[in-house]
Formats: structure tokens, C-alpha cells, sequence
């Protein structure tokens, strides 16, 4: 068998792969604060007894995150709040600490503040921030949580927390599989004071739908070569093999 077919089928293997990184990016180009994936292959020489020196393989590395801020967009929401410039909120897990860009939060059935998927933010100290019931609450620009009981007033308004905003550096963070960032080791980073927010917005998505178009049509176009190189080299198998039948 002509081993081109081993080296078109691992490209092959890693354009679906990349395939799949585009179509996550392409879904989650509303979701706030969402990263772009980027999905990295590196090219390895193919080292063997008779082997072409032209003959290579690819294989995939880690991947990496583009890690430039998406658009502010005003929501006029009170519990939106976004980063101004670098920097991530920490929310809990069940793995341990971990940060996203997505600041559009909630008040969950035990009046804990939440994002949309229902991850308790953190306070400064690292605690579950408890919002008094039927509070309106504000964000200040260093974080600062401040909230007025319904009937009281407004002069009475109340610092209940602060967030807790980090900015540990970007090479260092590991992107999960629920699309949240981690120190190794289960580690926290320290809160960041020079951190500063904006209330009433959030921060859309850094990715770029157009070009996320585009790449998934190139995928698709690298694909179908590759899988007729794959075609063409088992023709060629079969034509090889008809003419050493028939000579025989």
C-alpha cells in the first residue's frame, strides 16, 4: 500500500479536528466574554527505513485562545458589568477557582450571585457574594458591590462586597472545557485593585464571524483534497495490483 495514504489521513484526522474548533467558535459567537479557540497543528518528519525525506505527517498541539477583548456593548442591565482593559472575575467550581471575561450575572434561588451557567461569583476574600433579598444592587468602578433594601433611602445605600478581579499572566492560564480559565495546580491568583468595570455593560465575543466562515469553507475545501489524494492513491493500489495480476 502506498504510505501517502497514512499521510493524507492524518491531515485529514486534523482538519476534522479543527473543523470541530471553528464550529464551537462559530456557536459561540453571542456568548459574552467568549475566547476564540485557535487550533494549532505542526508538521513532523516521517523517520523510517526507506522513507522519502519529503514525506511528513502533522499532529496537533495545545491549543492556544486569542486572547484580544471582545466589543462593549450597553445592556443598561444593572447586574451586567464588564472588564475595562485586561483582567477576569473569578467565579467557584467544583475543580476550584476559576475566571471568564462573561459579566452578565444573576441573582440565583439562594440569592447568590451567579453567571448564566449558574457558577457563584467570588468575592475579594474569595467567598460566594449573598445578595439581601429584593436589594437593588450596583456595581462601583473598582467592583465595589453596593445595594439598596427595597423601601430604604437612597441615601442609605449599602457596600455589601467587592468582586474579586485578577490578572494573572495570560501564558499561564488553561483553558477548561466548560470554557472557563484555571492556573495550573488548581492555584488562585491574587486580586488585582488596579482592575477597574463598567456597570451596565458586558463584553461580546472576540470572535469574528466572517472570518469564522471562511475558515470553516478553506477546512472544508482542505478536507475533500485530502480525501481525494486518499482516492487517488488507493485507484492507483488497484491499478498496480490488475497489472501485476495480469502479467502473472
Amino acid at each position: 500500500m502506498d504510505r501517502i495514504i497514512y499521510t493524507a489521513a492524518a491531515g485529514a484526522a486534523r482538519t476534522l479536528e479543527q473543523q470541530a474548533v471553528i464550529s464551537n467558535n462559530m456557536a459561540n459567537a453571542s456568548t459574552a466574554g467568549f475566547r476564540e479557540q485557535l487550533a494549532l497543528n505542526r508538521a513532523v518528519p516521517i523517520v523510517g527505513e526507506n522513507m522519502a525525506h519529503t514525506r511528513v505527517s502533522t499532529v496537533a498541539t495545545t491549543p492556544g485562545t486569542r486572547m484580544q477583548p471582545g466589543v462593549m456593548a450597553e445592556t443598561g442591565h444593572a447586574l451586567d458589568v464588564a472588564i475595562r482593559g485586561e483582567g477576569w472575575f473569578a467565579v467557584q467550581t467544583p475543580e476550584g477557582e476559576a475566571y471568564t471575561r462573561a459579566g452578565e450575572f444573576a441573582v440565583n434561588a439562594e440569592n447568590l450571585l451567579v453567571t448564566q451557567t449558574g457558577r457563584p461569583v467570588l468575592s475579594a476574600d474569595g467567598a460566594p457574594i449573598e445578595i439581601p433579598e429584593r436589594g437593588t444592587l450596583t456595581f462601583g468602578v473598582d467592583g465595589a458591590i453596593n445595594v439598596l433594601g427595597a423601601g430604604e433611602n437612597p441615601r442609605e445605600i449599602q457596600m455589601i462586597g467587592q468582586l474579586k478581579l485578577v490578572n494573572p499572566p495570560e501564558e499561564q492560564l488553561v483553558r477548561g472545557d466548560d470554557g472557563l480559565f484555571r492556573l495550573p495546580q488548581g492555584a488562585a491568583a491574587p486580586a488585582d485593585p488596579a482592575i477597574g468595570v463598567v456597570s451596565g455593560f458586558i463584553e461580546k465575543s472576540n470572535v469574528s464571524v466572517a472570518e469564522t466562515m471562511v475558515g470553516m469553507i478553506n477546512n472544508a475545501r482542505r478536507f475533500e483534497m485530502q480525501m481525494k489524494v486518499i482516492r487517488d492513491a488507493s485507484g492507483n493500489e488497484e491499478r498496480a495490483n490488475s497489472i501485476l495480476s495480469t502479467n502473472g
